[in-house]
Parts: structure tokens; C-alpha cells; sequence
């Protein structure tokens, strides 16, 4: 389930949004630059391991933020993006750009922090899989979809489906699309529970969406009504 574009039109031009992924982009080309060794260096100096983390280092706190910006193969950048490019602008539209910046800092923040927690309490701070460095904007991502999941529950989403070999182009309903998207990360997130750790952080996008749908209306400012437009749905003032 891939989604291909919203029906939603911003009225505002998502400065903080492109920025964002144009810094991603960024970094991720100057990441695929590096050695292997580089490339193993600088997730360990910038990615969040949980067992690193600790009140006599504090800077090591800093990778909360900075492993946002951090991804791990070009699938899982594109992937981001693609997902933030969609969804964010309108949620950036309903916020004001300095109110999103700061939700989408917050939503990655949380991820983490729920992260470090379920990898704490489940597998134990020294255990392998609390040395391993968790890379990505999913977090923060999963923080947006959470609040276009209340901002814009009508809005539909055109989404790519494979059926076995064959494609399908369908127009989703946003809270469905996303309502699926959320159980696809709550049920391995669960059975990852039972000590099983597949390399994804499930817990940070679980963390983050629920972060977007508690704090989504202390950000939003903006009010809109649903309105058809072009036979498609839109939003206005």
C-alpha cells in the first residue's frame, strides 16, 4: 500500500515542510559518500543506541534529534520523503510553519523516547539489541500522519496496491489509509514484545503517530470546512 498523492489543496506554501526534506536529502547524499567505516562511525556518533545513553554523557542525548535526519538505505529515504512530501504540507497548512516545526521536532523526540523505553523495559538497556543504532524519520513522519489522521479524516488518498502481480490505483479515505497504516506497525510492534526484534523500530512509529493525535489540537490554529472542489475534496476557510 503505497500512497501516491492527497486530495487535500494547502493554501500556504510549506517552507518548513520542502525544507525538511530537502535536508534529509542532504545529508543522505553525503552519507552514500562515505566508506563503510565512515558510514559505520557516523550512525554510531549520530544514530540513538539506547545503551549509550547516559546522565554522564550528556551530549549523547543529542542523537534523540539527530538520528532523525539519518537514514539507512535509499528505500528508506525515499520512502520517508515521499510519505512526509504527501502528508505534511497540509498538516504544516493547518499548524503555521514555526508551530509544525516544532510539533515534527517534538513527534521525532517522542518516537525516540518511546524507543528507548519498550527497548529498556522488554530486552534490558545492555542487551544487543539496545547497541543497535536506530536511524530515521519515521518517528517524526508517523507524528504527522497522526495529525492529518484528525485534521483531514475525509480527505481521500490515492494509493498504489499490488494484488498479487497486478496494480491497483484506488482513492482510499484518509482515516482508513492511515487507520491501516497505524496497524501495521501496532501488530509487529506487539509481537515484537515476545523478544523479537526484526531491525525496526516499530515503537517509534507507534510512539510518534499517538504523540500526533494527542498534541495535534494544542498545534493546529487553523480551522477549515469540507468543501468539494473540482470534484475533488479540498479544504477552505
Amino acid at each position: 500500500m503505497f500512497p501516491l498523492r492527497d486530495t487535500v489543496k494547502s493554501k500556504s506554501f510549506p517552507i518548513v515542510n520542502l525544507s525538511l526534506i530537502i535536508l534529509n536529502i542532504f545529508i543522505f547524499v553525503y552519507q552514500s559518500s562515505l566508506g563503510p567505516r565512515e558510514f559505520d562511525v557516523l550512525f554510531d556518533r549520530f544514530g540513538l543506541v539506547p545503551a549509550s545513553l547516559s546522565v554522564f554523557r550528556p551530549l549523547r542525548f543529542f542523537t534523540f534529534l539527530s538520528s532523525m535526519f539519518l537514514h539507512g538505505g535509499w528505500f528508506h529515504m525515499i520512502s520517508n520523503m515521499w510519505t512526509l512530501f504527501i502528508f505534511g504540507d497540509n498538516v504544516e497548512d493547518r499548524m503555521g510553519s514555526l508551530r509544525y516545526l516544532a510539533f515534527y521536532v517534538l513527534a521525532g523526540l517522542f518516537a525516540g523516547l518511546a524507543h528507548l523505553i519498550v527497548s529498556d523495559i522488554v530486552f534490558g538497556p545492555q542487551s544487543a539489541v539496545a547497541q543497535i543504532p536506530i536511524v530515521g524519520a519515521s518517528g517524526a513522519i508517523a507524528g504527522v500522519l497522526g495529525a492529518y489522521f484528525l485534521l483531514y479524516p475525509r480527505a481521500r488518498i490515492t494509493t498504489l496496491l499490488i494484488i498479487v502481480i497486478i496494480p491497483w490505483i484506488v482513492r482510499i479515505p484518509a482515516i482508513i489509509f492511515l487507520g491501516l497504516w497505524f496497524l501495521a506497525q501496532l501488530l509487529p510492534g506487539v509481537s515484537s514484545l515476545g523478544g523479537e526484534f526484526g531491525g525496526i523500530a516499530w515503537w517509534a512509529h507507534i510512539g510518534g503517530f499517538i504523540f500526533g493525535l494527542v498534541m495535534v489540537n494544542f498545534f493546529a490554529r487553523r480551522q477549515r470546512t469540507y468543501v468539494q472542489v473540482s470534484g475533488e475534496d479540498s479544504w477552505r476557510n
